[in-house]
């Protein structure tokens, strides 16, 4: 499958909500498919390769030598078996040949950044020049495959619109930024570290309701 049945491919990924398209065009996998391929990454990612050898000759119909043949030539990897099963999960009614080109391409493929794309995205080396530059501010820690975290981000609009004119908006991934969880002892996602003076003065964890952080931004600006 190549040239337009590749793009077909991709747009049936993003039309069920397993591929997102960026603002700045880049390709990322959604939490949908993140959190199935987390199963079974931690199934196959490091299983005996005997064990791969037998699921590849199952799910593709080949005898066991065949299937190690492929592996070996990199026909098919651990990466690939890993996609294609979890795509076969999430989707009805695809047919094989179109399925492995389905995987060909998530396999390739991150979730970016759980980061909104409605407030900045730090880093490690980031945020404290942020906080420097925006002493009045809301850093907002998120993570990949959170309930709460998607929740949260169906109220941000709400949430950032109560926030004083004078208050910046930014976020991290809280997998990516020890320094930030052990300088602000936050180890939970969501959560909301209001800074103000270039201090934090309250930590909201977890989803609540856009009044209640209109509530506790009042309290704190």
């Amino acid at each position: 499958m190549t040239g337009p049945d590749l793009d077909s491919a991709l747009n049936d990924l993003i039309g069920a909500g397993l591929v997102e398209e960026r603002s700045d065009g880049a390709l990322v996998t959604a939490d949908a498919f993140e959190s199935t391929r987390r199963i079974y990454r931690d199934s196959y990612a490091d299983a005996d390769d005997s064990v791969v050898v037998r699921t590849v000759a199952d799910v593709f119909g080949v005898d066991e030598a065949t299937a190690a043949a492929r592996l070996d030539d990199g026909e098919v990897t651990r990466d690939d078996l890993i996609a294609y099963l979890s795509l076969r999960s999430l989707l009805d009614g695809v047919d094989d040949e179109r399925l492995a080109a389905m995987a060909s391409l998530v396999a390739e493929l991150s979730p970016g950044s759980p980061v909104p794309e409605a407030v900045e995205s730090l880093d490690d080396d980031e945020w404290e020049a942020f906080l420097d530059a925006s002493p009045d501010a809301i850093v907002t820690v998120w993570r990949h495959d959170c309930s709460p975290c998607t929740a949260l981000k169906e109220d941000l609009d709400a949430v950032l619109s109560s926030l004083p004119d004078h208050v910046a908006a930014a976020g991290v991934d809280g997998e990516s930024v020890p320094n930030f969880r052990r300088a602000f002892d936050v180890d939970t996602a969501p959560a909301v570290c209001c800074f103000r003076d270039g201090n934090l003065v309250a930590t909201v964890t977890g989803r609540q309701s856009p009044s209640a952080y209109a509530d506790r931004f009042d309290e704190v600006y």
